[in-house]
């Protein structure tokens, strides 16, 4: 009973002493089915790339897979995806810089322009070439930021006194809350405040001002509310009011009182009020 049995195979030693890779590192590991049908092939060059953005992999990968004539302008795109516009506009541009998308606008046979767009799934090559592919290289571009357009000059007041300037702020702080699309910031507020004083200045209410600029608003959005707001304080700038000048109150002639002889101012003779009889 004690005999080995040397016929056996010795059981074979683990490449790890034993212990599970997987265990220690914690990482990911693959529960892969080899797809048969409905699949498109990704190269890591897109789905590790170390420059774009998740979304923009993301967004590589879903119009990869779509038929050709499919529709992947931003306005489809956002209606597929919860993204939003700015978003999904801004992956393409980084797959576009990375040569992953190109963009091209051709004139139809019936005039209209229209966007074509070419997906590569391979960066620096088209279909039917052999050898390596070069590296993606972004397109440099020497196209400055636009810079922002300076707001039409404003009124200005004849005497900007501190309360002056401070009401002023207080009617342009409030216009959003009657329109919310007249939401302006601090800087352009800045810029208006002597235009609503110059206003004010002119006998107008803050209540007065305030409708003056929010009546008959544009249906469409306001892209820059506060050169709208610019405009409307210079062209429709009230009048000045009339010069009043206020008249001294009338002096009468000095008179003798009747009664004690004092000298009292008065149209017509007769008695001062010490001497008049009460009524």
């Amino acid at each position: 009973m004690g005999t080995q049995n040397t016929s056996v195979r010795p059981p074979a030693e683990s490449r790890n002493d034993g212990k599970s890779h997987s265990s220690q590192c914690g990482g990911v590991t693959h529960d892969n089915v080899r797809h048969t049908a409905r699949f498109t092939v990704v190269g890591n060059h897109l789905a590790q790339h170390t420059e774009l953005s998740l979304l923009a992999i993301g967004l590589a990968v879903h119009i990869q897979s779509l038929p050709s004539g499919a529709r992947v302008d931003i306005n489809s795109l956002a209606a597929r995806f919860p993204e939003g516009k700015t978003r999904i506009a801004g992956a393409l541009r980084e797959l576009e810089t990375y040569g992953y998308l190109r963009r091209a606008r051709l004139r139809t046979r019936q005039g209209r322009m229209v966007t074509r767009t070419v997906s590569c799934n391979q960066p620096g090559r088209t279909g039917g070439e052999d050898g390596p592919s070069p590296p993606p290289r972004p397109r440099r571009t020497t196209e400055k930021p636009p810079r922002r357009r300076v707001l039409p000059a404003v009124p200005e007041p004849v005497y900007p006194t501190p309360d002056l300037l401070r009401t002023a702020l207080g009617v342009l702080s409030g216009l959003r809350r009657t329109d919310p699309r007249l939401l302006i910031s601090a800087t352009d507020a800045e810029h208006l405040v002597p235009g609503v004083a110059a206003w004010l200045e002119r006998d107008l209410t803050p209540e007065a001002v305030h409708r003056a600029l929010t009546n008959d608003l544009p249906q469409e959005p306001l892209h820059r509310p506060a050169s709208l707001l610019a405009h409307r304080l210079t062209t429709q700038l009230p009048p000045l009011p009339p010069f009043r000048t206020e008249n001294p109150p009338a002096r009468h002639p000095l008179q003798n009182c009747d009664t004690c002889d004092r000298a009292y101012r008065a149209a017509e003779p007769g008695t001062c009020r010490a001497c008049a009889p009460e009524t």
